[in-house]
């Protein structure tokens, strides 16, 4: 496949921006501070150099936030994709997750409304979760896959990309226990961009149908 120059906007909270090594654009404007190797979005930009990837990350917000933004940090760059990725920090706080569920249903719709396409990102795991917040995670990534594949819209499992082997509601690596090392964040910019990838390629030669 030839490569293809995209506009690309990472949204979401702390994962998105890149924390605790990296400050977004948003949270420093206008480039960001700290180690650039800590964001997914650099190793998107990596492995694809034709590829404009912008970090709208912000530590700490809650879906309602990151929906909020929508029309400034979306709309108003004209992407071709855009990467949902919150709802954590609603399930610390103990919301539910139908509260989230709804923010990203009308993240996904506002997007492909405006002929975006949303990439559904599920919701990473962290080191201090407690049982419930780990098992609200395990439903609202279940509820993530489904809606994906109802709306046909590209999903990756940024979850598995960070996620111990051997405890997977734990952290592969983390320098604070609550968000991924250096090496989760490579893993999800190559689980994102194998995302995009599959997606242009299917959009490229699409399975043919009979009249």
């Amino acid at each position: 496949m030839s490569a293809r120059a995209l506009t690309i906007v990472g949204l979401g909270d702390s994962t998105t921006a890149g924390t605790p090594g990296f400050l977004s654009p948003l949270e420093v404007p206008p480039d960001g501070s700290g180690d650039s190797e800590s964001q997914y979005a650099h190793w998107m930009r990596t492995a694809h150099p034709e590829w404009t990837v912008l970090n709208r990350g912000v530590d700490g917000e809650r879906s309602d936030g990151i929906r909020a933004r929508f029309e400034r940090d979306v709309l108003g760059e004209r992407p071709d994709y855009v990467i949902v990725l919150a709802g954590v920090n609603d399930l610390h706080e103990g919301r539910p997750v139908a509260s989230v569920q709804a923010h990203l249903a009308a993240m996904y719709a506002e997007a492909i409304d405006a002929g975006i396409v949303p990439v559904a990102a599920t919701v990473l795991p962290y080191d201090e979760a407690t049982r419930p917040v780990s098992a609200a995670i395990w439903e609202l990534n279940d509820w993530i896959k489904f809606v994906a594949a109802s709306l046909g819209i590209p999903y990756c499992d940024t979850h598995a990309a960070v996620a111990d082997p051997e405890d997977p509601t734990r952290l592969r690596g983390s320098p604070d226990g609550l968000h991924p090392d250096v090496e989760g964040y490579r893993r999800m910019g190559e689980a994102l961009a194998r995302a995009i990838e599959a997606d242009l390629a299917r959009r490229a030669h699409p399975t043919s149908r009979p009249d």
